[in-house]
């Protein structure tokens, strides 16, 4: 589990089981050092990283003995979380009314791609579909060509497990304040709206067209986007900033005369001679040249590839445990400590008596 010296220690929290979003904002608030007990059906399977820092008790919420377990554990709380569909935890008689029956100061937790009213409320979905109806997933892809589905760190991620983490947090700070709970709805569709607030603005000033790659961050600027190098991977470029852009340039030994950054108007025509001076060199090569630069240029590095790289081990950005590299505990503290801790299997006798 979490030790007991980090920013939320003494802060106490139960998990409902779930898949993706919800177990992401419990390990996070664990490494932060939350005291997480994690409810499932016994003989759940368990994603070993997502899981990790808390302790997991079986109990069957279907049945009264589990039902009490989970009451247990809820009345010392702090906070819930949860991401079924709107109702599910009403009919198993664990909804907010009831618990804040028990537990004044609880802080509920509840998250699911729709929200928890609205037409879609009741419809499953994924991210690929909560996204959809923001606008996020239509900007992103090549012209003529489909959207590309951004993995599913958009909707579940960005705007689910990090709103579902600051939501709760302030609940409890206000719970904390005031020895009153709340309900914390968290819809990944309005946490998604809320990550595209630059684009509405730029969108509202008349400084973006809405159609993929034909803006400054979509890959319609020759200086931000990707290309292919000699060996078939790839390597970033992002020099937004003249002086950067200028840097750039120096690297690829362009002539800046030839090679404005403005207008958009001929950035296809500049796109075509970048992607031809990097298909010159491998991307190791390449990142090689502009390392220690301002030029903003980077490889674009695989999964397998990413914790080896100098700045990443050097920061200690990634930590091994269960013998499987993973994220270390973010964001950093000055004075408290965060840290990985294993996943640790409780009896339900064992949970309660540790929160008395």
């Amino acid at each position: 589990m979490a030790n007991g010296q980090g920013p939320l220690a003494g802060v106490r929290i139960v998990e409902m089981e779930a898949i993706g979003p919800v177990p992401l904002a419990a390990m996070i608030l664990a490494d932060m050092g939350a005291d997480i007990v994690r409810l499932v059906r016994p003989g759940a399977a368990s994603i070993p990283i997502l899981n990790r820092s808390r302790a997991t008790v079986e109990a069957d919420l279907k049945t009264d003995a589990g039902r009490e377990i989970a009451l247990a554990l809820i009345d010392k709380a702090d906070a819930l979380i949860e991401g079924y569909r709107p109702g599910v935890m009403e009919r198993l008689g664990l909804g907010p009314e009831a618990l804040h029956a028990r537990n004044p100061r609880l802080v509920f937790g509840r998250m699911t791609g729709w929200g928890q009213t609205g037409p879609f409320a009741p419809m499953a979905g994924h991210d690929i579909n909560y996204i959809s109806l923001t606008g996020a997933l239509h900007a992103i892809g090549r012209a003529g060509e489909p959207p590309v589905p951004p993995l599913n760190l958009v909707g579940d991620y960005g705007g689910g497990a990090m709103f579902l983490v600051s939501g709760l947090l302030a609940g409890i700070i206000r719970a904390r304040e005031t020895g009153q709970g709340d309900t914390v709805d968290v819809a990944m569709t309005e946490g998604t709206i809320n990550l595209l607030s630059m684009f509405h603005a730029f969108l509202g000033l008349g400084r973006w067209q809405d159609r993929p790659e034909a803006n400054l961050l979509d890959g319609g600027a020759h200086f931000y986007r990707c290309y292919e190098c000699a060996d078939g991977r790839h390597v970033a470029v992002g020099c937004l900033e003249p002086q950067f852009y200028a840097a750039c340039l120096a690297g690829l030994d362009l002539d800046p005369a030839d090679h404005p950054q403005y207008p958009p108007s001929r950035w296809p025509e500049l796109a075509k001679g970048f992607a031809a001076r990097f298909r010159q060199k491998t991307r190791d090569e390449w990142a090689a040249v502009f390392a220690g630069t301002d030029a903003c240029v980077t490889p674009v590095l695989s999964f397998a590839e990413a914790p080896a790289h100098p700045h990443n081990a050097g920061r200690g950005s990634y930590v091994e445990a269960d013998g499987v590299a993973q994220a270390a505990p973010a964001p950093r503290f000055a004075e408290a400590r965060t840290s990985v801790g294993s996943v640790e299997a409780l009896s339900p006798e064992e949970a309660i008596a540790r929160w008395q």
